[in-house]
């Protein structure tokens, strides 16, 4: 996917929207759009306006160094071989963003603002997706290392990494479909 497809109804940007797996080698989309989606992504419903997120957007030397320390755990538990295919994955993902919550005492409101930045990620990956921009949002062993929020520069302590994403134009778009609303619908009387 590399056009534009705001024309597209919500309707058919929701159902059309995938996960994508494999970016083009074609340059990092523009800045200004990558800021226009977390500014939209900001007015997801969060409970007292608490706007728990925290955007990060992730430089070439800091992705570099992320895909390192993502290969030294794939090698820990796979093997050097498994470490290094990983490297080389990663290491041709063309922009990279990092989203975090604020850590709270209370558990209903961390549940609260992690369901909000949940929010936000689907606004953020809507708007990407009407411009012709994938993402593929991850959430693997790397992002709970205390080595991440070294790299970027976050204290553990007040904010937890919701995900890591990767974001560009698409090489392929999966095709997936999804079982019938009536296997998850449940009318209460």
């Amino acid at each position: 996917m590399s056009e534009r497809t705001s024309d597209k109804s919500i309707e058919e940007l929701i159902s059309g929207r995938r996960t994508i797996y494999a970016f083009k080698s074609s340059p990092v989309p523009p800045l200004e759009e990558i800021k226009q989606a977390i500014n939209l992504a900001r007015w997801a419903p969060n409970h007292y306006l608490t706007e728990p997120w925290h955007f990060y957007l992730v430089g070439p030397k800091t992705a570099k160094a992320i895909a390192q320390l993502n290969a030294e755990l794939v090698g820990v538990k796979h093997g050097e071989k498994a470490a290094q295919i990983k490297l080389e994955r990663w290491s041709k993902m063309p922009g990279w963003l990092v989203l975090t919550c604020n850590k709270s005492d209370d558990p209903v409101r961390a549940q609260e603002d992690y369901a909000a930045c949940c929010c936000a990620v689907q606004n953020l990956m809507l708007y990407l997706w009407s411009l012709g921009i994938g993402v593929k949002w991850n959430t693997g062993d790397v992002i709970q290392e205390s080595k991440f929020y070294d790299l970027i520069w976050v204290d553990p302590d007040a904010e937890t990494v919701v995900g890591l994403f990767w974001y560009g134009y698409a090489e392929e778009v999966p095709n997936k479909a999804r079982k019938q609303v009536d296997r998850f619908l449940i009318e209460l009387p």
